[in-house]
């Protein structure tokens, strides 16, 4: 018989539960790069979705508003611009399918803060 332990019903619960985080988790190699994200040109819907991200919304497309363009977009552009926006389904009422729901983590919103201090 093999003498090595097996993992207990605990161990393994969480485990479990850390498979079905809404976040994944990565170890990183090397060090993060500094965030020095530029800024969207003033009066534009991306401008107005990082304002929003910024003072902590979580947004959707039914949230930014339906009348205007594709949110994910505006977000692609964030993005573009060096602004770590996380994403993840969800699901909103009345749509069979999950949309996308964005947003940007407490430490990059106290971090734009200081950058906008600065500036």
């Amino acid at each position: 018989m093999d003498n090595k332990k097996r993992p207990t019903d605990k161990s393994q619960s969480s485990a479990n539960e850390h498979c079905h985080s809404t976040e994944p988790e990565q170890f990183e190699l090397l060090p993060p790069p500094d965030f020095r994200p530029s800024w969207p040109a003033s009066h534009t819907l991306s401008a107005e979705a990082l304002d929003r991200l910024l003072n902590g919304e979580r947004l959707t497309q039914p949230s930014f508003g339906t009348s205007r363009w594709r949110l994910a977009a505006y977000i692609k552009e964030l993005k573009y611009l060096g602004w770590p926006v996380k994403a993840a389904p969800v699901h909103h009422p009345g749509r069979e399918r999950p949309i996308a729901q964005y947003w940007l983590t407490g430490d990059i919103i106290m971090k734009a803060r200081s950058l906008r201090g600065a500036a």
